[in-house]
């Protein structure tokens, strides 16, 4: 296993930070390689025999909850890019296109940004070049919800739910809406590195960077978060909000699991450098509250999510081993994919007894749990 010592030295290197997945393609891992593609094969058998007639997942009004399914069996390490995809597959890509709408985004009534930014990385891989158009209006609608000038300026930079369609309680850009925007942008610029208009263009990077930076509690980086030593270089939900707080008591800003992940996720896609405070800080943050039995700081709440965010984030660090706060180091991608693998249900599916962010749909769950699994078997 990694020391402390080595762990502080893969943070010490001036390149940016690389997207790299921690393999269980090797002899040691040959037995669990074997069980985690039996749960993806389970995974997807389940998701299948979800779909409704007319293409969509779980339900119409949220693209997105097709688009998770959709990219599950994009990345099915079995999946031969030679064969056309099945008609089931084609079903939904169908709905998928159906929800485009004039402004470019693809969604229904709200959450316009969150459905968008998944429908895109869908859309960038039907292997059909007819939804290149559809896939570069939505680049531009994400682009377009960047927050600026905002009565608050510490949301500037930031993306949220999108225009339409959402309470005045949701109409500010937050971190899960700003992650998955930027995952998009970057799905986009790598998937058409040629086309015009790549993530770069259009986007204020450094406004995005210093929106993140704002929700992370980090005095030196934001004097405006927690000073608690428990929460130094974890994350909130958006700048003065934080879901760990306790609904009636006093905004202790408190830092918490699957928005930390959320947090060093867009640091990589917004290329900070793996020596930065910040990057450094959120890792550090990680290392102390490692934990497989709940979402740090929520319990059970958003649990999945959080397992699916750890896999994601991990991988992209290049953390192959995370030191622990008793000074150890746990190779946690076994790790996780044990656990995952434990929850699965006869059926195939996963569900959360939880029900906070729509944690009991199997649909949304088992997409979580497979497209995790997908990333740590180094096939993806």
């Amino acid at each position: 296993m990694k020391s402390p010592a080595l762990f502080a030295c893969l943070f010490l290197c001036t390149t940016p930070l690389i997207a790299a997945q921690p393999a269980l393609s090797g002899p040691e891992h040959l037995s669990l390689q074997n069980e985690v593609n039996l749960g993806i094969s389970r995974g997807l058998a389940f998701l299948k025999s979800q779909q409704k007639p007319e293409g969509f997942w779980s339900n119409e009004e949220h693209p997105a909850l097709t688009a998770l399914p959709l990219l599950a069996f994009q990345r099915n390490p079995f999946r031969k890019a030679t064969e056309p995809d099945q008609e089931f597959l084609q079903r939904g890509y169908q709905f998928i296109r159906s929800k485009a709408q004039p402004d470019g985004g693809v969604y229904v009534h709200g959450l316009s940004n969150y459905n968008t930014s998944l429908a895109l990385m869908v859309l960038l891989h039907t292997g059909l070049p007819a939804d290149d158009a559809l896939a570069a209006k939505a680049r531009d609608f994400i682009v377009r919800q960047q927050a600026g000038g905002m009565a608050n300026p510490a949301l500037d930079g930031g993306i949220g739910y999108g225009p339409t369609g959402v309470s005045p309680k949701r109409q500010h850009p937050d971190l899960d809406n700003t992650l998955v925007a930027l995952e998009a942008l970057r799905f986009y610029e790598s998937a058409r590195p040629n086309a015009e208009g790549t993530a770069k263009d259009g986007l204020n990077w450094e406004a995005a960077i210093g929106f993140l930076s704002r929700t992370q509690n980090l005095p030196a980086t934001n004097p405006n978060g927690s000073s608690a030593e428990a929460d130094k270089g974890g994350f909130v939900y958006y700048p003065g909000f934080s879901n760990a707080d306790p609904a009636d008591g006093p905004r202790a800003l408190r830092s918490y699991g699957s928005m930390t992940y959320a947090g060093l996720l867009s640091f990589v896609y917004a290329d900070l450098k793996k020596d930065d405070p910040r990057v450094v800080a959120a890792v550090e943050w990680l290392s102390k509250n490692y934990s497989l039995e709940e979402n740090p700081g929520l319990g059970q709440a958003g649990l999945y999510y959080y397992y699916h965010l750890m896999g994601k984030g991990l991988s992209a660090a290049g953390v192959a081993e995370l030191p622990l706060a008793n000074g150890k180091a746990t190779a946690w991608a076994p790790a996780l994919a044990r656990k995952i693998l434990n929850l699965q249900k006869g059926d195939g599916s996963w569900a959360n007894d939880t029900g906070r962010w729509m944690e009991k749909d199997p649909v949304l769950v088992t997409s979580y749990c497979v497209l995790t699994l997908e990333q740590l078997s180094g096939k993806d």
